[in-house]
C-alpha cells in the first residue's frame, strides 16, 4: 500500500465480521492506516484502520469492472 493510492480491500471489523471497502490511502503510520473511505450515501469520510486486520488489498482498476461481491 502507497499514500494516494485508490485500492478495493476487505478486512475484518471489530464484531468480526467481513467488510469490503473502497478507499484513497491518505497515510500509514506505524500499524495503521488513514484512509478516505468512498461510499454511495453520506458517510463518505477518513476513517483510520488496522493493518493487521486487512485480508486482501487490490488495485482499483476502473469503474467498469466488478471484481467480486461479498
Amino acid at each position: 500500500m502507497q499514500r494516494n493510492h485508490l485500492v478495493n480491500m476487505m478486512y475484518v471489523v471489530k464484531d468480526g465480521s467481513l467488510a469490503k471497502r473502497h478507499v484513497k490511502i491518505i497515510k500509514i503510520v506505524g500499524d495503521l492506516f488513514q484512509a478516505f473511505y468512498f461510499t454511495r450515501c453520506a458517510r463518505s469520510a477518513k476513517r483510520t484502520f488496522l493493518i493487521s486486520n486487512v485480508l486482501v488489498v487490490i488495485p482499483f482498476v476502473s469503474k467498469g469492472v466488478k471484481l467480486y461481491e461479498l
